[in-house]
């Protein structure tokens, strides 16, 4: 691995001084994925992407866990994992994104998931509550992505297994700035993405031994993309135009192609980490 260069202060390496900015990115998260709940549960890329399949295959899960699903948000991956475990608690920081999980968990007879209400940076489990902790594309909407690790270290088993799905940016600061801005106009609630060496760094602190990683390449539609957070007519176009006339360091790992809203799709870069405490 590359040289890992300083993390940003709004990752929150003392969870006093993040408190203050975590508490107003929770406030966001929640009015923008409440609003926007439906949109998940048929989010093509939430709900039938490569990285679900393959986390589940590296997982390898067993009979007798209980799993703890973090930022489940409409349940993709909570439900992914519930035939292959003893029982999955799926939690959000949404109120209806908790109540959408529920439902159709309930829906498709998913007896072993049950719902909470819970923050990933304050988790309300016991030390050791767990064998399996998933989460799947939500830490960059974290604020304070240290307390997030430290409390999947804290309600793991001894042994355990952390399984970890997010977007990730190169060691290029050009690249990641224009990320992090590109998709916090679409989304304000997205707060930032890692590189892969920052995600094993801050694991490694946190007490989690990492075991596996790997990226896959993620196709975007753009039209899909605004409409997953409902993003304003008239905001897209200017969106759409900076991608296309973005820097060629930016387009060579988004790769953009198309020229209309309808047919321009870009890559997006998921980042896969299996690890155990």
């Amino acid at each position: 691995m590359s040289q890992v260069p300083q993390l940003p202060a709004d990752l929150g390496s003392d969870p006093k001084s993040a408190g203050s900015e975590s508490d107003t990115a929770k406030d966001t998260n929640r009015r923008q994925f409440g609003a926007n709940a439906a949109n998940y549960a048929t989010s093509e890329t939430h709900a039938k992407g490569a990285s679900l399949a393959r986390l589940v295959e590296l997982v390898e899960p067993q009979g007798h866990w209980q799993a703890l699903d973090i930022a489940t948000a409409a349940g993709h991956t909570a439900f992914a994992f519930a035939p292959m475990v003893e029982h999955v608690t799926a939690t959000d920081l949404t109120p209806e994104m908790v109540e959408l999980a529920g439902s159709r968990a309930r829906e498709a007879g998913h007896d072993n998931v049950t719902t909470r209400l819970a923050d990933a940076e304050n988790l309300p489990f016991d030390n050791s509550h767990f064998d399996l902790v998933t989460c799947r594309i939500a830490p960059h909407h974290f604020a304070d992505k240290r307390a997030f690790l430290s409390e999947v270290a804290r309600v793991l088993n001894p042994g355990g297994t952390f399984a970890l799905v997010d977007n990730v940016v190169p060691d290029n600061p050009e690249v990641a700035l224009f990320c992090d801005d590109w998709e916090q106009r679409r989304d304000p609630s997205h707060i930032s993405c890692l590189s892969l060496e920052e995600w094993a760094r801050m694991c490694d602190e946190a007490g989690l031994t990492v075991a596996h990683v790997e990226t896959a390449a993620k196709q975007m539609r753009f039209h899909a993309w605004a409409n997953n957070m409902s993003v304003p007519d008239q905001a897209r176009p200017q969106l759409l135009a900076d991608l296309l006339d973005a820097t060629p360091a930016v387009r060579a790992f988004l790769r953009p192609s198309g020229t209309s809203q309808e047919d321009a799709i870009f890559f997006l870069t998921e980042g896969l980490i299996v690890a155990r405490r």
